[in-house]
């Protein structure tokens, strides 16, 4: 099973996070990046949200 990631770098906003977040599984990616989308960056749990954050999932390890 290869490890996804999401890296807070590629969704742009004011705020100039700096947060990666990883998992096994996609479901689970989604649901810790959603979360954190809400509460750091206030922003809306919608589909919408969901598909941006599918769409920056990237397979493998972050980048240093």
């Amino acid at each position: 099973m290869t490890r996804k990631y999401i890296d807070c770098r590629e969704f742009p906003s004011d705020v100039k996070c700096s947060i990666t977040i990883a998992a096994d599984r996609e479901d689970e990616l989604i649901e810790a990046a959603a979360q954190h989308a809400v509460a750091v960056h206030k922003h809306a749990d919608t589909p919408d949200l969901r598909k941006q954050l599918k769409q920056i999932m990237r397979e493998g390890s972050p980048p240093e």
